[in-house]
This record gives C-alpha cells, sequence and structure tokens, in this order.
C-alpha cells in the first residue's frame, strides 16, 4: 500500500472479527516500532503483547469494572485477538543522558523540556498502527485506566521502571463497533491548525 494511503485510511476500530491475526504482521509491527525515533537514542521502549485469548481476557479482567455490564465500546473492543501494551522508561532516558556524550552528569528529570519516554514511544506506537493499516489490519489506541494500572502491572508483572502509556488492540476490522468522535465532529481544515512565520498568520 503506498503510504500516504496508510495514513489517509489509518482510524481508530472498535470491533474485530474472530480472524486470527498472522503473527508474521505483529512481529513486523514490532519490528517497525522500533525504527521510531527516540532521544540520545535511548529506545527506551517496551511492548507487552498480549496474543492468546488466556492472555487478553486477563488484560480486560484487570481492566473492567467487576460487576459493571460492558458497554458497546467495551463490548466491541473485547473482540480483539491482539493487545499490545506499549511501555515507557523513563529511567533509560536519564541515564542516557547521564553517560559523557550526552554531558551531563546527573539523571535530573527537571533538565527535560517534555517527556520524550513518553512521546517517543507514542511514535513507535503509531508505526504499530500504520503497520496493522498496511497489512489489511484495524487497530486502536486508548488509555490504560487509572483505577486499573496496578491490577495490569499485577497481572502481566510490568516492572516499576517501565509505565504503560497506552494500549493497542489489532485485528481483523468488523462492522457494529462504537462509534468514534469523528463521527460527531469533522476534521479541522489545514488553514485552522498551521501557522507560517507566526501564530497570528
Amino acid at each position: 500500500m503506498e503510504f500516504s494511503d496508510v495514513v489517509r485510511r489509518r482510524r481508530m476500530v472498535r470491533r474485530y472479527t474472530d480472524e486470527a491475526v498472522d503473527p508474521a504482521v505483529v512481529e513486523r509491527a514490532l519490528a517497525n516500532a522500533t525504527r521510531a525515533p527516540s532521544a540520545g537514542f535511548s529506545q527506551g521502549w517496551a511492548f507487552l503483547v498480549l496474543d492468546t485469548p488466556d492472555d487478553v481476557r486477563r488484560f480486560w479482567a484487570a481492566t473492567s469494572d467487576p460487576g459493571r455490564e460492558p458497554d458497546s465500546w467495551l463490548r466491541g473492543m473485547m473482540t480483539a485477538p491482539v493487545v499490545i501494551l506499549p511501555c515507557s522508561s523513563k529511567a533509560a532516558y536519564l541515564d542516557r543522558y547521564a553517560q559523557p556524550d550526552k554531558g551531563w552528569t546527573d539523571r535530573d528529570e527537571a533538565r527535560w523540556p517534555m517527556p520524550f519516554w513518553h512521546l517517543d514511544t507514542a511514535m513507535a506506537s503509531l508505526l504499530i498502527l500504520q503497520t496493522a493499516v498496511d497489512a489489511g489490519l484495524g487497530g486502536c489506541f486508548f488509555g490504560v485506566p487509572p483505577h486499573a494500572d496496578g491490577a495490569v502491572r499485577e497481572a502481566f508483572g510490568i516492572p516499576d521502571d517501565h509505565d504503560p502509556i497506552g494500549v493497542i488492540t489489532l485485528g481483523h476490522p468488523a462492522d457494529g463497533g462504537a462509534p468514534g468522535s469523528p463521527a460527531r465532529r469533522g476534521r479541522r481544515p489545514l488553514d485552522e491548525v498551521v501557522h507560517r512565520g507566526s501564530w497570528g498568520h
């Protein structure tokens, strides 16, 4: 698929068929994710892949509210055969920039204008989503509910020095998923979001 087609066709898929995902596609998506840029080539990311029915069920059990009936969004999302949690490691960046070639002598987080460990892992996540589109699959990125962070960490042994920045579901798209915000909101035109030379132009 042409790159411009991949970009145009990428959307958040919220319901999947029961067709299995080719493991080779998942591996390609992960390999592509590691081609994302990272500050100082810190590569402070890791990817927890849940691709068995039991592991996927355990994920939804850890993140769902017990005793509460799943809504249409959750029912659709739970049909995904593959769930990936991209995780960022702040420690990897603080350690990397305390090395001699970077010139800092400490690991002070205040030196960072933005949390690049999260930003770089987010860019890696987009490469997973784009790879899925290129392979004819669908994907969705969403957040781990704050109340479920501890349960997810415990269920899957995520270490304290890695933080899940979100969740990616992958699978073959199916009709009937919950409509997303684009169904209610139009895409902002370029002349509203692009500023040339200064913000007022």
